[in-house]
């Protein structure tokens, strides 16, 4: 039932193949295990979106895309799920990555975060350049906890769902069998 109320919100292959960024993976995102409303395709699309939204910058969405035509999960969950990075969470959760990174290396000590630099829609090359800085400053403890974080909350993600439509499941089958019990006496 949830499936058919969602499935009317999530956009279709058609949507994306007229999205000129999509055209030349238009051949792939015709597999239907990418528009499947099952446990393995909507928590590998989990997976993908927590995974890529910590990519710096604005390459989440292709990094989601590039997941999900190798891995062939849910490609409309895993763009939406790319989105709980924005500008109010990006820099708690880099924040969180640098601990984590000290953790994981033994350090001991505070995150010091240099300000987000501005992104250059005109300028690429620079912006891009910019952005390699600020992670470099933010030394080896960055290195390993991006990485580390990201794997973390791709798992914890992936198996969090999973979970979660199984307890689903078992409770739509306890509904139904207490429905044929009312039905039957």
């Amino acid at each position: 039932m949830f499936r058919r109320k969602i499935r009317k919100y999530l956009p279709t292959v058609d949507h994306f193949e007229r999205l000129p960024w999509a055209r030349p993976f238009k051949r792939f995102l015709g597999h239907p295990n990418i528009w499947a409303l099952n446990r393995k395709s909507i928590a590998g699309g989990v997976a993908a979106g927590l995974f890529c939204g910590l990519i710096p910058g604005p390459f989440q969405i292709f990094g989601s895309l590039i997941w999900v035509l190798v891995a062939k999960v849910n490609l409309p969950v895993a763009f939406a799920v790319t989105l709980y990075t924005n500008p109010l969470t990006i820099v708690p959760l880099y924040l969180i990555a640098v601990a984590y990174g000290q953790f994981l290396l033994g350090e001991i000590g505070e995150a010091n975060m240099q300000p987000l630099p501005q992104w250059n829609w005109s300028a690429w090359g620079d912006s891009t350049h910019a952005m390699l800085d600020w992670m470099l400053s933010m030394g080896p403890s960055l290195a390993v906890g991006l990485p580390a974080l990201m794997v973390t909350l791709s798992v914890l993600g992936y198996f969090s769902v999973r979970l979660a439509w199984n307890i689903g499941v078992r409770i739509a089958v306890v509904h139904r069998r207490k429905r044929r019990l009312t039905v039957e006496h």
